[in-house]
């Protein structure tokens, strides 16, 4: 019995699907220098796959000392925000053959605030900002509700644009005023703000915009876009805060 031959188009079809690209990441570790650097390393790679997947290769391939933050990997919990070939995006989301894998990918981490090895940031600011504007529920009832808090639909679209802050610090750390003046709130926290002072079941909205009104609060916003620009979930965070300093002249919300 002959031995079956592929034909030239199964010949191609079962051609390798990986291109070879480079991955140029910042490193930074302060227990060797002061002093962040450039390191590449060359990857084998489906041009369909992730820049999450690209990484992941590097570390568990190539240097396992690669300090990166992942956890979903699904554009969910916004643990891998960062720099890709200068922009703010999720690793996860970032396909490699839609960033130009002929040119060396540039990986660092987000701006403003303090790497502590590699592509990982402190996050506490951040958080300590988010959770300064009271980003919960309050309402006046001093005992647990005796019914569902109903709400129509029209109120729910209100502020329904808000409700999808994963806190990927995306915006926060895409934002000029955020870069020099690590006080300022940033788009984030006035989302999360933005996101319970429409929220016609809460009762807190006075205390919120009080909170905003601050010299580090809404009126740093010099209204650059790169915030919704850099939203990965594609929250329009620039008209956001243009509601809540609208709320703020006006009290109405």
């Amino acid at each position: 019995m002959a031995t079956p031959v592929l034909d030239k188009v199964e010949a191609e079809s079962a051609a390798s699907p990986y291109i070879t690209v480079t991955f140029r990441v910042r490193r930074f570790n302060p227990e060797v220098s002061a002093e962040a650097t450039w390191e590449d390393f060359q990857l084998e790679i489906d041009p369909k796959e992730r820049v999450l997947d690209g990484l992941h290769k590097i570390k568990w391939d190539l240097d396992g000392t690669l300090t990166f933050r992942r956890s979903c990997a699904h554009g969910i919990c916004g643990s891998d925000a960062m720099r890709i070939n200068g922009k703010n995006r999720l690793a996860c989301k970032t396909l490699i053959k839609d960033i130009n894998p002929e040119k060396p990918i540039t990986v660092e981490p987000i701006k403003g605030l303090t790497v502590l090895k590699d592509l990982v940031v402190d996050m506490e600011p951040f958080f300590q900002a988010y959770r300064d504007v009271m980003p919960f529920l309050i309402t006046k009832e001093t005992n647990e509700p005796t019914r569902e808090r109903l709400q129509t639909a029209e109120d729910r679209e209100r502020f329904d644009d808000t409700t999808k802050c994963i806190l990927c610090a995306a915006c926060t750390s895409s934002c000029p005023v955020f870069w020099n003046d690590g006080q300022y709130f940033g788009p984030a926290a006035i989302v999360n703000a933005h996101r319970f002072i429409f929220d016609s079941r809460d009762e807190a909205g006075e205390q919120r915009l009080e909170i905003l009104n601050d010299r580090d609060g809404v009126w740093r916003c010099r209204t650059t876009f790169n915030c919704t620009d850099a939203c990965p979930r594609g929250i329009e965070v620039t008209k956001a805060i243009a509601e809540v300093k609208k709320a703020l002249i006006t009290r109405r919300f």
